[in-house]
C-alpha cells in the first residue's frame, strides 16, 4: 500500500476510481447511499478541488486507488451551505469562527472494502491533516456512524459537540493537536 498526495487535477483524472471508492465506502449502513450519491460526489469534487487549501491523499495498491481523503481550509465567514448550518448551530457562532475558520476541514475519508482494517484510514487521515495550520483540523460525521465515531476517538480526535437528544444529526470532531481539543479542557463538557 502506498500513499500519494494528489493535486485536484490528479484526483479528477482518476474520477472513476474516486467514484468507485466513494460508492464502496458509503453504500452500506449507516450511510446507505445509492449510486447517485457517488455521482454527486464526483460532481462536487470538481468544485472542491478548486477550494483554497485543497489537499488530497490517495491510497494505492498496485496503482489501483483503494482509499482517499480530501480536505481544504475552512473559509471565513463560515459557509452556510451543505451541513455548515448544523455545525454552527451546535458550536455557536463564536466557537465556530474561532475553532473552525482557517482550520483544515477534512471532507471525505473513504476506503474500498478490501482496504479496511489495515490502518489505511488512519494513514490517510494523518497524511491529509499532517500540515494543518497550527495543528487545527476538524471533521464531521453522523452520530449514527458508530464505527466512524469510534475510529476518530481511537485516533485521538475529540468530539466537540453533544449528540442530538434523538440520536440523529452530526458530530464535530477536532483533531488531536487542535488548540480547542476537548482533552485540553477548552470545552464546557467532556467528550462523549
Amino acid at each position: 500500500m502506498a500513499l500519494r498526495c494528489l493535486t485536484g487535477a490528479e484526483l479528477l483524472a482518476r474520477r472513476e476510481d474516486a467514484r468507485r471508492v466513494y460508492a464502496e465506502a458509503f453504500s452500506g449502513p449507516p450511510w446507505s447511499e445509492d449510486a447517485s450519491a457517488a455521482d454527486r460526489f464526483v460532481i462536487r469534487l470538481a468544485n472542491d478541488a478548486h477550494r483554497p487549501g485543497f489537499t488530497a491523499v490517495g491510497a494505492f495498491r498496485n496503482d489501483r486507488l483503494v482509499g482517499l481523503s480530501t480536505a481544504w481550509t475552512t473559509p471565513a465567514p463560515f459557509p452556510t451551505d451543505r451541513c455548515y448550518p448544523q455545525v454552527a448551530a451546535a458550536l455557536g457562532a463564536d466557537r465556530t469562527a474561532q475553532w473552525l475558520c482557517g482550520s483544515r476541514e477534512v471532507d471525505e475519508l473513504a476506503l474500498s472494502a478490501d482496504a479496511r482494517g489495515q490502518g489505511v484510514g488512519a494513514a490517510l487521515l494523518g497524511a491529509v491533516t499532517a500540515n494543518a495550520p497550527g495543528g487545527r483540523c476538524w471533521l464531521l460525521t453522523s452520530v449514527q456512524a458508530d464505527d466512524a465515531m469510534s475510529f476518530y476517538r481511537h485516533l485521538g480526535w475529540g468530539q466537540a459537540t453533544h449528540p442530538a437528544p434523538d440520536g440523529s444529526g452530526i458530530a464535530v470532531f477536532l483533531g488531536p493537536a487542535h488548540p480547542a481539543h476537548p482533552d485540553a479542557a477548552a470545552l464546557p463538557f467532556p467528550p462523549s
